[in-house]
């Protein structure tokens, strides 16, 4: 109990020498758990092709989304299944099997065979691992959370909380880190061979390390007077999510918070790296280090908002990040458009593209897998928006596709064939439209000659501001939020369908917006509409909550 009476007898003082502990050992975890998961979707672009059927680039690319998505898509899941044994058996031993399993399910992700060699038993496999993955990490960060605010000063929990909250920032830019040195001293086909699978590999380091300070600590204080006091539940799902008005504030909690700071924290960090490397051309080592440069000048402020939420409340600070994020997304987008590829800019202002084609053969991909057909809509569409050129659609009922860029003609998709058993038709069509973009302008890469290094970094930094003011203060927020005897389960299960579904699936639902509307801004709706969305039900049905106590709920 050494720890509980250091924690309980410091009220009103600095930081103990065992909070410091306590948040020391709880972040250094948690920062690998979100490395593990977020080096999946950093390196998707590069082993996408591995695991999926050749032949649509961007096909490819949503099946690893779609998997990346699947990871998302289960965490709630996980939230509930080891949200209720946090509550009945305690915090400390739920997040220690939690970081076992995600570090094991990592460390096999750079195991896999690839589709060529077994076949769809290779993205079975990497999807079932994303899975493991996505419930391991529904369990960390409600009891990492929890387990740091229970231990917290009364007054203190939104900066003792926020050093959690720069864990997944942290765990990102790690994970750039790593890949970045592999990368450097790797040729570029090797490392899209294999040298990819060398960051999964050495996590295994990191999971020996954090595992080893996790079993230093004890447990959470409050939990455990809660134990000896016999309050705790015994059915803490039941009490959260079918008991009112608990089951109220879950609901709210996820409309009026979570899901609006989920969708801004993957848009200022993954939706803008992929921004970089997708639609804008940008070299992928330089698109690295920018978001990199942008992470490290952030992420003090997570603690200064988690701070700041001390003192003038938790809510308002998220709320007013999501209204702010929203009402400047397109304008910040376009001009990082206009800093780093200046070039695409000018084609695509000079050169309107009209896509021609029957609008019922355009289909709308987000899943994509074994039973998904690409028509030459979608084939024609798929190119241009990866080539970050935007285009109007205009419907024209059993005709042929037709493109034209600006005055000129593209060369028939459907009609331009092979000649070469060894190529494919796609690989001659992208060759040829490829050529023709050339002679009309058309620059495939950005030049890096050309890149505002300055204006693009502050932008960067501005989404990366708005990500610190709604993720600073939530894990404060949502502690507050529900009483001690179900307080794991509560938070933990609105604040992963918040970031896993509503932030988790912008990166998949952004791509097929793009592609099906023709804008390479058009994704950016998405987290537009769920921050405002939240930003309204927050304002109207939430209360704050930095005043109470939660050893007495």
């Amino acid at each position: 109990m050494a720890h509980a009476e250091a924690t309980l007898s410091g009220r009103g003082k600095g930081m103990t020498q065992d909070e410091r502990f306590v948040v020391t050992a709880s972040s250094a975890g948690t920062v690998f758990e979100w490395y593990d998961f977020y080096l999946y979707a950093t390196l998707a672009p590069f082993f996408a092709s591995l695991f999926f059927p050749p032949g649509n680039d961007t096909a490819a690319l949503l099946s690893a989304f779609a998997t990346y998505a699947a990871g998302f898509l289960v965490r709630p899941f996980g939230a509930i299944f080891f949200g209720r044994i946090g509550d009945l058996v305690g915090r400390k031993y739920t997040f220690l099997v939690t970081i076992l399993v995600m570090g094991i399910s990592t460390f096999a992700v750079g195991l896999l065979p690839t589709f060529a060699s077994v076949g769809w038993l290779a993205p079975l496999l990497l999807v079932l691992l994303r899975l493991l993955q996505g419930l391991a990490l529904g369990g960390e960060y409600g009891g990492a959370a929890t387990y740091v605010a229970e231990h917290a000063q009364h007054g203190r929990r939104g900066y003792a909380t926020s050093w959690i909250q720069t864990t997944a920032t942290l765990g990102f830019f790690l994970s750039l880190l790593v890949i970045g040195l592999c990368r450097w001293g790797m040729d570029a086909a090797v490392f899209k061979e294999w040298g990819w699978r060398l960051p999964f590999l050495v996590s295994v380091v990191l999971l020996a390390f954090s595992v080893y300070i996790r079993l230093k600590l004890n447990e959470s204080p409050i939990f455990t007077k809660m134990k000896e006091e016999g309050k705790g539940s015994t059915s803490p799902l039941t009490d959260s999510f079918l008991r009112y008005p608990n089951n109220k504030y879950v609901l709210l909690a996820l409309l009026g918070a979570t899901a609006g700071q989920g969708v801004v924290w993957y848009t200022g960090q993954f939706y803008a790296l992929f921004f970089l490397i997708g639609p804008l051309k940008l070299d992928f080592l330089a698109a690295y280090g920018l978001i990199a440069v942008s992470l490290l000048i952030g992420t003090p402020l997570f603690i200064f908002f988690g701070k700041l939420s001390d003192r003038i409340g938790r809510l308002k600070i998220i709320l007013v990040g999501c209204v702010i994020a929203a009402l400047t997304y397109f304008p910040l987008f376009q001009a990082l458009t206009h800093y780093v590829n200046p070039a695409l800019e000018e084609f695509n202002a000079k050169n309107p593209i009209t896509v021609s084609a029957d609008s019922s053969t355009c289909n709308f991909h987000i899943f994509v897998g074994p039973w998904s057909k690409f028509s030459d809509c979608d084939s024609v569409k798929d190119y241009l928006t990866k080539q970050g050129l935007s285009f109007t659609s205009v419907n024209t009922p059993g005709e042929p596709v037709k493109v034209m860029v600006g005055t000129t003609e593209m060369p028939g998709w459907a009609t331009i064939t092979s000649t070469d058993p060894a190529k494919k038709d796609l690989a001659v069509r992208q060759e040829t439209w490829g050529a023709k973009l050339k002679e009309l302008g058309y620059q495939a890469s950005a030049d890096l000659s050309k890149v505002n290094w300055f204006m693009a970094e502050l932008i960067l930094v501005i989404m990366v501001v708005y990500v610190t003011m709604v993720y600073g203060p939530i894990a404060a927020f949502l502690v507050e939020l529900f009483p001690t005897k179900i307080r794991y389960t509560s938070m933990s299960l609105p604040y992963h369908i918040g970031n896993g579904w509503f932030g988790g699936m912008l990166p998949l639902l952004a791509t097929a917006i793009v592609a099906a509307a023709g804008n390479i801004y058009a994704g950016l709706w998405y987290p537009i509409v769920v921050a405002l969305m939240t930003a309204v039900i927050g304002f109207i049905f939430l209360r704050e909550t930095k005043d109470v106590d939660i050893s007495k709920t």
